[in-house]
């Protein structure tokens, strides 16, 4: 083959179409089309914001991308300045109709609520003005400090609902429940903090929402014993407490506490704070509960030696007397060992060491009880071994007890008695036996001097 053979004629227009420069061609384009050029060029050709000038757009990119970067709510909120989250797959150019209708029917719902439409930039404006309003309140009067609060929650409502499910919206329920705090409105205040700790679980504030939290409900504490409140004491007026039940209100918040952070900074104040409302409301079992809890979880926790002795109360006004179940006495017991071995520091003040003893006196007191109730029980069938074991036992464990007098007494009066009744109509029994006897079970096992028998 010649070389004049070997060129291609430019002429001929089928050699631009031919198979192998129409790929190149479409590559080409595509390159060009996504912005892929840029990329072949390395880094040596690569355009840079300091190399572009000023009204090169991908310099104005990058300025955006740098105000995102250092915008004041970017900070705050821990925006990313990316506005969607990077993908491997091709995204579509449309939205699906699904997605369409989902969208409308959104934008519908939000307009007859009274809710503010899905918007970031709107959400940021929003957010801006309500922290203006927010830090103008705080220097405000005290007269005029409560509305401007109020304005700015509801500038932070408008927010997080225009920011769903990001940062933004976080800190908008978070500042909102600090306005609705700050303008003593603590019954909205507290649920606004209830739904941030739902919706974001791990939160940035969840220490701050904690501090709030308690407070609220130790407020309501203090004001029910001041104002000796019941569940029939209802206020539709009053935004600074429930409109019911203020008592149960804010047991109800410190047991969230520990719900939402069990390891948190106040899980074990608010855990000792319910225990001791419960006592003093003589919820015996449910501030057992509490403090066995504590006792259990918080090992470290400053509260543990007081959850020691209130336990010991606790078990002590649960039991019920002898004809019951003496489970909760043998708990106390433990717990007052339990109380001496590991506090001994403790136990060298008069007063701790004093009020140990004085429990295991009255421990030992109901013991005892319960060992004459049985041996007197045995006396009134006239089974006098049984009653007989009961008060040797009684001797033997609690011989300092006052029942221990009376078991010596009754030992001498019952000494020769038989140990069961004599049976009365013992012929009847022959009769009419209470059991019928049954033959026991043998096991039938071939002999092996016998040969077997086959069954036909």
């Amino acid at each position: 083959m010649t070389r004049q053979n070997q060129r291609i004629d430019f002429t001929n227009t089928n050699a631009y179409f031919s198979p192998p420069w129409l790929f190149v061609c479409v590559l080409a384009a595509g390159i060009c089309w996504t912005g892929g050029c840029r990329t072949l060029l390395g880094k040596k050709g690569a355009v840079t914001p300091e190399s572009a000038s000023p009204g090169d757009p991908v310099s104005q990119a990058d300025r955006v991308a740098d105000d995102k970067i250092n915008s004041p709510i970017a900070q705050v909120s821990a925006e990313s300045p990316l506005t969607s989250a990077p993908t491997l797959t091709a995204q579509p150019d449309s939205p699906s109709l699904n997605d369409q209708v989902t969208e409308t029917t959104k934008q519908v719902l939000n307009m007859v609520t009274g809710r503010e439409q899905e918007d970031s930039i709107r959400a940021k404006e929003l957010y801006g003005e309500a922290d203006i309003l927010f830090r103008s309140a705080s220097s405000q009067a005290e007269g005029e400090r409560f509305d401007g609060f109020l304005e700015a929650a509801e500038l932070f409502e408008g927010a997080a609902e225009a920011a769903p499910r990001t940062a933004l919206e976080q800190d908008a329920l978070f500042m909102q429940a600090e306005s609705l705090f700050f303008a003593e409105d603590y019954r909205s205040a507290t649920e606004i903090y209830q739904t941030l700790q739902k919706r974001f679980p791990r939160n940035r504030h969840i220490d701050r929402v904690a501090a709030r939290l308690f407070s609220i409900s130790d407020y309501w504490i203090n004001r029910g014993v001041s104002e000796n409140d019941s569940w029939m004491n209802f206020s539709f007026t009053d935004d600074k407490r429930p409109i019911y039940d203020m008592d149960g209100h804010a047991i109800r918040v410190l047991d969230q506490i520990r719900f939402d952070d069990p390891t948190g900074r106040l899980a074990d104040d608010a855990t000792m704070r319910a225990a001791s409302e419960y006592l003093r409301q003589q919820k015996y079992a449910e501030a057992d509960e509490f403090l066995t809890d504590l006792r259990e979880t918080f090992p470290d926790s400053e509260h543990l030696f007081l959850a020691h002795m209130l336990g010991i109360q606790c078990k002590l006004e649960l039991y019920a007397g002898p004809a019951y179940s003496g489970l909760v006495l043998e708990d106390a017991e433990k717990l007052v060992q339990q109380t001496r071995d590991r506090f001994p520091e403790k136990m060298q003040d008069q007063n701790n060491s004093e009020s140990v003893a004085k429990a295991a006196a009255e421990i030992a007191y109901h013991r005892a009880g319960r060992y004459a109730f049985r041996a007197k029980y045995r006396e009134r069938q006239e089974k006098y071994g049984a009653a007989r074991v009961y008060y040797n036992l009684l001797l033997q464990e609690f011989p300092n007890t006052p029942q221990a007098e009376t078991a010596r007494v009754r030992l001498a009066a019952i000494e020769k008695y038989p140990d069961v009744p004599k049976q009365r109509l013992s012929w009847l029994q022959k009769v009419f036996p209470d059991q019928k006897r049954t033959t026991p079970l043998e096991t039938t096992q071939p002999s092996t001097d016998q040969p077997e028998t086959k069954l036909r």
